[in-house]
């Protein structure tokens, strides 16, 4: 399913050089399902034009508060009657300005005063002196106590030359906001650490021991979290994923590594999720250095020891700092009956389950819900729809 499924959003732009980023967020949010009716300001005209945006929304592009397309000629009240959300970006200073205060002088400004119930979600674009100016700054107040949803700005590089903050949030990052702000915000205030990925065990400093994961399950769980409101921490093995937005993301090698950096964050977490392909033993006699073949290529002697049971280790903490954990097991026979005994032995609330020929190194899966009271199986569907779904089925779960 996509994240903006029948959503019928307003792209409004003002002027900056950040309008070409809305192109591309028109684009993807429309490979998410979002319809666009596009609305620009003179001043975003002198940036880009409006057949671009026509091109890509397939839509006439408003323009002008005289605009005839609409048979009474009152665009800026039909317009945003059947929207889901009016979605500002880039949004200049002056038009924060005139937000704040109420004035409408043009389509997009009338518009917003005029839309009713609409949510107003502004992505603010300016230079870094003009974000921190302080009648910037109270507009901004303003607009929030209004209740306009404010999304960056973020910070770096600016088209004056200028380094800071006012830069518009890039395309990929405007839609991970806009995603989120349509989900229901079933963990909102809770703290959620997940691990995710393989663990590491050197042989030596070029050979490793590892699991087979691509990460993809614990980071989309990771995004599905933070669109639900929690503020996310994820302890991540090696992989080649990108961090998901709005995530704080520590990266580890071995699973010592990642006991440590788990067992620091787990009691100032509310939700523990581990989702990592632990290694299950490390080499105790690795080498310092690379391990040669002999003449008679000896297949060198490797010593094993077991590594620590990171969610058993949470799982034991004393219940005033153990944060409500759920387990993972990757299985490829007797699903149920061995991710069973795993949930019994880590002594867990809930364990997730599902058969790795199903699901590794693929975007899809189906997963099987093990608790106290039986079991659960999903239908099969993409792992960013089942990181949903089971978000919402732990915010259920967890004790009031």
């Amino acid at each position: 399913m996509q994240a903006l499924a029948n959503k019928r959003l307003i792209l409004g732009l003002t002027g900056g050089i950040a309008c070409y980023k809305s192109a591309e967020f028109l684009r993807r949010a429309q490979d998410q399902g979002a319809e666009f009716d596009v609305v620009m300001t003179q001043g975003a005209q002198q940036f880009i034009t409006p057949v671009t945006f026509k091109a890509l929304s397939g839509r006439h592009v408003h323009t002008d508060l005289w605009d005839n397309s609409s048979p009474d000629n009152m665009a800026h009240i039909h317009l945003s009657r059947d929207a889901d959300a009016i979605i500002i970006a880039p949004t200049s200073t002056n038009f924060i300005a005139k937000l704040a205060t109420g004035l409408a002088d043009d389509l997009l400004s009338t518009l917003c005063v005029a839309r009713g119930n609409c949510p107003l979600i502004v992505a603010p674009a300016m230079n870094k002196e003009m974000w921190a100016h302080p009648a910037t700054q109270r507009n901004i107040a303003q607009l929030k106590a209004d209740g306009v949803h404010i999304i960056g700005p973020g910070s770096g590089d600016q088209a004056c030359g200028e380094v800071g903050d006012g830069r518009m949030l890039e395309p990929l990052q405007l839609l991970a906001e806009v995603v989120a702000f349509f989900e229901p915000k079933s963990l909102q205030g809770k703290k959620v650490l997940i691990t995710a990925g393989p663990t590491s065990e050197p042989i030596d400093p070029i050979r490793t021991i590892t699991n087979r994961s691509s990460g993809k399950m614990g980071y989309a769980i990771a995004q599905a979290a933070f669109n639900a409101g929690a503020e996310v921490q994820l302890v991540s093995g090696p992989v080649k994923l990108d961090t998901p937005y709005g995530v704080k993301r520590y990266d580890v090698e071995s699973a010592h590594d990642m006991q440590s950096a788990v067992m620091a964050l787990a009691p100032h977490a509310d939700v523990f999720i581990s989702v990592a392909a632990v290694a299950d033993w490390h080499v105790s006699n690795a080498s310092q250095h690379k391990l040669k073949k002999d003449a008679n290529q000896t297949a060198p002697h490797l010593e094993f020891a077991p590594n620590p049971d990171i969610l058993a280790g949470v799982a034991a903490m004393s219940p005033a700092t153990k944060p409500y954990c759920v387990g993972f097991a990757a299985e490829t026979e007797n699903l149920l009956e061995h991710a069973q005994a795993k949930r019994l032995r880590k002594g867990v609330p809930l364990l997730v389950a599902n058969l790795a020929q199903v699901a590794m190194d693929k975007d899809d899966t189906q997963l099987m819900m093990i608790h106290d009271q039986g079991h659960e199986q999903w239908d099969p569907q993409s792992k960013h729809e089942a990181a949903q779904q089971l978000v919402r089925y732990i915010a259920q779960r967890l004790p009031s």
